[in-house]
Formats: structure tokens, sequence, C-alpha cells
């Protein structure tokens, strides 16, 4: 059998916009909390908050924003991001994820690449001041205009503005949109050259936030804890459309992650869900707080962002109360999700696969070469087809057209392997893919079995140079605590019998923490030119 598959489609796919579905929902739970931020112990109701969104959305309105214009968001997770994620999709604006551990150089090319108008931004992040490098980068930027800083009187003039602006007028905006036009630009993290600018649709990200939660049985009476980053697919996707095209209530448990605030969110508000990539689930599971924490109030969530650990699932499953957790795994360009697990699959299913093809989505596995779909059991490039594929990168065709073909797939970079059952499984990027002496090395497999050891807490196998074999394996690990650091012998004894003798590292390399971009991902990109580096390889082959 060919590995093709095609999600179910007997729910629907809604067809309004962002803004007018997001009324509807508050308009049938108006008195249902919709968004809390736990450290300043603010909340909004349904009501509450469409009412605060509708203000904003006038005030960009009176400041001369106009649909299709384009206004950035440069701040991490606050209330203040939601509701300009809700206002800049009623009044037809396209709003501009800006990642907030850029600096000048990549924040300089995002503005002036998208042709932000309005930039709303934070005053400062950790160490970041985010107010002199706007400083800085102004010059560069034609088309900016007003730059709205949060925590200042700006947000207040932003909002007394709307005083110019009627709500009919408002009404009028949202009466003038399509659900197929673009509402949301989202850079993807590229590894080489310049990010490339995901542009995507109410129907997008509507549906896919709809579906991701529908899933996972989300409903009016939950409460969502969302630690995963709003400038990303996950956060304001997965997370805030998920939340509002339920009635549900979404839970800020901090601006960025930390596992001991995530923790006390989840108590305190009594969550019944958590999302997070799987080393933010390592973080909270090896915390202090962890033991003296009630979670029991959890029931599910969402674990994704990157290959998910067996062992980590399993832990979320028995010790954080997560019976209904699933599995989702996707990628900007696809809104995010294309394939998810089912709340009620078996454990096996729920631990070892990515789950198998979204409502209203097909997926199929090519030889990467040829395009030619391969049999079931057998990898190939994990391609993707239907309402959440992006619009294409913004202002970039050539870039659109080498990432979905005339057919519309698209072509996710990915290895992956489609079970007899439908139900997929990735085990490496096509790029990650370690080739040792002609023999293919999917890290996936590698990394699963080291997390099987005692003492590892954390795996992540790369390739690196080499002379005689073109490519060596090269093991990252990070130890459990208190657990003494493994040697390249000690893990190579453990796996002797265990592992094809082509599959063991080579090289260990025990460390304190990951190279990682801020959403979570591991950047093995990193790891390896740092692993050449130490190992002396830089004249290798």
């Amino acid at each position: 059998m060919k590995s093709h598959d095609a999600g179910p489609t007997g729910t629907p796919i809604i067809e309004e916009t962002i803004g007018a579905h997001f009324e509807r929902i508050a308009q049938q739970y108006p008195d249902n909390e919709a968004l809390v931020e736990v450290v300043t112990g603010r909340r909004w109701t349904y009501a509450e908050l469409n009412a605060e969104i509708d203000i904003t959305a006038r005030g960009l309105v009176a400041l001369g924003v106009e649909r299709g214009e384009r206004v950035g968001i440069w701040a991490p997770n606050c209330a203040e991001w939601t509701i300009v994620q809700y206002a800049t999709a009623k009044i037809g604006a396209i709003l501009v994820n800006i990642n907030p551990a850029y600096r000048t150089h990549e924040l300089a090319y995002v503005l002036e690449q998208s042709g932000v108008r309005t930039l709303i931004a934070a005053t400062a992040f950790k160490s970041t001041d985010y107010v002199a490098m706007v400083d800085e980068v102004r010059p560069r930027c034609t088309r900016l205009q007003e730059v709205i800083f949060l925590g200042t009187d700006d947000w207040a003039a932003l909002q007394r503005g709307a005083d110019a602006v009627t709500v009919t007028q408002l009404q009028h905006c949202m009466t003038e949109l399509d659900a197929r036009d673009p509402v949301n630009i989202q850079y993807t993290s590229g590894t080489t050259g310049f990010p490339k600018g995901a542009t995507l649709s109410h129907r997008n990200i509507g549906n896919n936030g709809f579906f991701v939660t529908e899933l996972i049985n989300l409903g009016p009476a939950d409460r969502l804890c969302i630690p995963v980053p709003f400038y990303h697919c996950f956060g304001m996707v997965m997370g805030n459309l998920g939340c509002t095209t339920h009635g549900a209530t979404m839970v800020i448990p901090a601006p960025g992650f930390d596992p001991g605030l995530t923790l006390a969110a989840i108590e305190k508000e009594r969550c019944t869900g958590v999302y997070g990539v799987p080393t933010m689930f390592i973080a909270m599971l090896s915390h202090p707080d962890f033991g003296r924490t009630d979670v029991s109030s959890l029931r599910t969530g969402i674990m994704a962002g990157s290959v998910c650990p067996v062992e980590v699932m399993k832990r979320c499953v028995n010790e954080m109360h997560m019976t209904e957790v699933a599995i989702a795994y996707g990628m900007t360009e696809t809104s995010p999700v294309s394939c998810q697990t089912l709340i009620d699959d078996d454990l096996e299913r729920r631990t070892a696969s990515i789950g198998r093809a979204h409502p209203h989505v097909e997926v199929k596995i090519v030889y990467p070469a040829t395009g030619e779909t391969v049999e079931r059991g057998e990898p190939g490039e994990f391609c993707t087809r239907g309402y959440s594929v992006m619009l294409g990168y913004w202002n970039d065709e050539d870039k659109t057209a080498q990432a979905i073909d005339p057919e519309g797939w698209m072509h996710t970079g990915d290895l992956a392997v489609m079970r007899e059952d439908g139900y997929c499984n990735v085990v490496g990027r096509i790029k990650d893919m370690v080739i040792r002496g002609g023999e293919n090395i999917y890290p996936r497999e590698v990394e699963e079995f080291l997390y099987t050891h005692p003492d590892i807490e954390d795996a992540q196998v790369i390739g690196v140079p080499d002379e005689k074999y073109g490519e060596e394996i090269c093991a990252w690990i990070r130890m459990k605590p208190g657990r003494p650091p493994l040697t390249a012998d000690a893990v190579r004894e453990f796996a002797c019998g265990k592992l094809a003798h082509y599959k063991i590292p080579r090289y260990v390399h025990v460390a304190d923490e990951f190279p990682m971009t801020v959403t979570g991902k591991v950047r093995k990109v990193d790891m390896r030119a740092e692993s050449v580096r130490l190992l002396g390889l830089d004249g290798e082959n």
C-alpha cells in the first residue's frame, strides 16, 4: 500500500474570518473567562475581552491602519499580544510576528521585508533594550510610521484614539473581509540565510487552531496553560485560536517559559491542559517544585515542536495526569499541524508516532529525488496538502515555488515513515540524516535508545565529518541531576548488542544544556559546528 492518507471531513471547515468567529463565541459564552495573565493577575471574560479588542481595533483604524497593511508585534507573551492578535484580524491588517530574541540585524530585515507600518513592542525583555534597538533600526525601515511601546502611555493613547472611530465603522471593516485574506506573517527560523515570511490566512490558522483543540476535546469548561511563545504558531494558533474557537480559557503563566511558574500557574488556575515542546516537559518534570505541586487538574495537552521522546511522553501520562495528551506534528508553513494523535489512541500510538492526517488534510511520503510515493513502511519526505498550506512566502515567489509544488503539496524537508495503519513517524530531517559508510542512520532512532539509559535525561544525535566513513555519529547527552557524566566508552558498552554497530555513537559530548531556539527547538546545526570544533575535525571531509 502506498504512503498516502487523508484526514476525516465530517466536521466542516470554518469559513468565517477570525474576528467574526471570535464575536460569535463571545456572544455564546460572554461570562466565560477568556484570558488570564497569571503574573499580573489580570483577567477578562469573553465579553470583556471582545470589548478590549474592539477598542484596540478602533484605535488602530484611527491611526490610519488599513486592510492589508502590516502591523508588527515584538514582545514576549502578554495579554496585549493576544489583544493585538484579534484586533488586527478584525480590521484586516496583517500581523507580523517578530521573534523576541531578534537583534537589530534580524529586526531591521523583518520590518523592511514585510513592510511593517505600525510596530507594537515591549520596552525590554530580559537583558534586551527594545527601545534602543528600535531607535537604531528605524532609519532603515522605510514604511515604518508608528511605534507603540507597551507599558508606556503609547498603549493608552492608542486605545484613547478609539473615540474617533465608531463601532459601526469597525463592523463595516469586518464585513469587507474574506476568510482567505492574509492575516499573519510568521518568519521561519531558517538555519541558513534570512528567515522567510510564511503568509497565513484567517482560513489557514483559524481552522488549524480549531481542529487541533477539537481533537483533544477542548471545550468551554477547559483552561489551557500556554507557556509556548505567542510569536510562534504553537502559542498563537494552537494555543490562543485553539481556545477561542471553543470558548475555553487562555492562561498565560509568564512572559517567557519558566518551569516553576508554569507549574504554579497550572495549580493556581486549575488548568486542564498544558502545551510544550519536549524540553519544556523535561524541565517541568525535573523541577524541584514538581513533586509538591498539585497538577491533578490536568487531563490533556499537546507535545510538539520537535521530536517527542517516548519516555518523556510516558511520564507526562503517568506523573502529570495527562491521560489525554496528544502529539502534534507540523510546520509554520502548514498553519502548523498536519498530523496529530487522538486522545483515545492506545499508548503505543500516542508515544511512538506523530499521529495520522489531520481533518481536511492529505499527507504522503515520497522519494525526495523523484517525488514518487513510497510504500508504507519506507522512509521518505513528508508532504502535505489542504486548507492549511500557507498562501506563500511574503514577496518571495521563487522560495514559494520551491516549497509548494504545482499540485499544492507542501514539501516539508522532514523524513517520515507511514505505518500500515496510516500513523506516521518522523525519523529526522533530510539534512540531519547521517550517512555512515553508505548506511542511512536516522538520529531519532538512536536518541530514543539513549533515553532508555537510566542516567540520561536528554539526548541529541548528529553526524560529524569522518575521513573513513564520510560521517560518524556524535551524541550530545544531558545527565539526570546528581548522575556522573558518561564516557563515550560507557555509552558504547550500553549500546553494544542492542544497536547495530554502525548506529553506536563514536563520540559522546556531555553538556549542561543544548543550543536552542527561543521556541525550544534544538539547533543541531550549532551542535554540529561545536562538535567539529571540539573534536578538531575541521580538516576532515
